[in-house]
């Protein structure tokens, strides 16, 4: 894995957010083509593709964007525990050499039993993670196994299992999702990138130790990178930017008001620990450190990415320095317009951040070797 500065984008089926009812067919091509050209115009590195229990297959997507694109790459959601991980390795390989080696897989565990139940899962939070760790033992060796191999697991059996297709550059990256104590003891064996939601820098700072350790178990503590997902509101002024945010937030509550689609808020805490800390961060402020805004966070119950950094480019590049210097070297971000939002953010912020890094990592460079 790359430990260069990276950033994510998204692809959904059809144009919409919290604040867009959606629009078009379900899967519209067009509206796909259209913002995985966008995203690579506009210098991202990669695009997510998530996954719902009640969405369009992202194997699909991700294969129709790969065909639209020429060096764009795709990071898939894919949940384990629906197909045998022999038959999921040998997809993710096929799909790999359609893309010409693009692809990377972002594993998620599941953090809501109401939704895996709707696909016929009833394993509890603890269970689908110990499942996730014999799944993922299984994928690495389907990808890597140059001979057939049995496995003998707690979750999964197999016997003379090989694959004549194996990943372009021998594996994928995976990418791996969950806040909770039995996800970071999984992400220490096997993520190489571990994908936090937008939380405060002292969160952040938490997470990133307690994932370091849990990889220092198996000799990883250096290989695990960090990923961080955020929402930026951009303005030409800092009140701009604010105002902008302000909007959003009506819109948003307008659609809710008015949309069937949108999963209820229910009350309670919601299952999942990694949507518990961002509510949590929520309630100690609706701006937390210098501009992150959790109030979209608090209308949504944070069912997902919904904190946002929101200033000038230039101030929004500052704090995504903090989470920088951090550790964090992938940014995946989305706007609420989505289209729109990655044009303006190819424009006015990745280059901005890019060219600080490069500058800080001169600057870094330079007083090591006078050292």
């Amino acid at each position: 894995m790359s430990n260069t500065l990276q950033f994510i984008g998204f692809i959904g089926s059809q144009d919409g957010s919290e604040t867009r009812p959606g629009s078009g067919p379900i899967i519209d091509r067009d509206y796909i083509g259209t913002v995985a050209r966008a995203q690579e115009y506009a210098g991202f590195d990669r695009v997510l593709i998530a996954h719902s229990s009640a969405s369009p297959d992202g194997f699909q997507i991700a294969a129709y964007a790969v065909q639209q694109t020429e060096r764009l790459k795709i990071l898939l959601a894919h949940r384990p525990g629906f197909v045998a991980p022999t038959l999921a390795a040998r997809q993710l390989a096929s799909l790999d050499h359609f893309s010409q080696g693009r692809l990377a897989v972002h594993i998620i565990s599941g953090g809501s039993d109401e939704e895996q139940q709707r696909d016929g899962d009833f394993l509890n939070k603890t269970e689908r993670y110990a499942r996730t760790d014999d799944y993922l033992d299984v994928v690495r060796k389907v990808w890597t196994s140059t001979a057939p191999f049995d496995h003998d697991g707690p979750y999964y059996k197999s016997r003379g299992s090989q694959s004549y297709v194996k990943p372009v550059n021998g594996t994928l990256p995976i990418y791996f999702g969950g806040s909770s104590d039995e996800a970071i003891a999984v992400a220490g064996r096997h993520a190489d990138v571990y994908a936090l939601w937008g939380e405060p820098l002292d969160d952040v700072r938490e997470t990133i130790a307690k994932v370091r350790a849990a990889a220092a178990l198996h000799g990883r503590q250096d290989h695990v990178q960090f990923s961080l997902s955020l929402r930026p509101i951009l303005g030409r002024t800092e009140e701009e930017a604010w105002a902008k945010a302000d909007r959003i937030l009506e819109q948003a509550k307008q659609l809710r008001a008015t949309q069937s689609t949108f999963r209820p808020v229910r009350a309670g805490e919601p299952q999942n620990v990694g949507s518990q800390r961002l509510l949590a961060a929520a309630a100690a402020g609706k701006v937390r450190d210098k501009r992150l805004w959790t109030e979209i966070a608090v209308l949504t119950g944070a069912q997902g990415n919904s904190t946002s950094l929101v200033g000038t480019p230039e101030q929004v590049t500052e704090s995504l320095l903090d989470y920088y210097d951090l550790g964090v070297r992938t940014f995946l971000i989305r706007g609420f317009d989505p289209l729109v939002d990655a044009i303006e953010y190819g424009r006015e912020l990745i280059p901005l951040v890019r060219q600080a890094v490069a500058a800080r990592e001169a600057g870094h460079a330079t007083a090591v070797a006078a050292e």
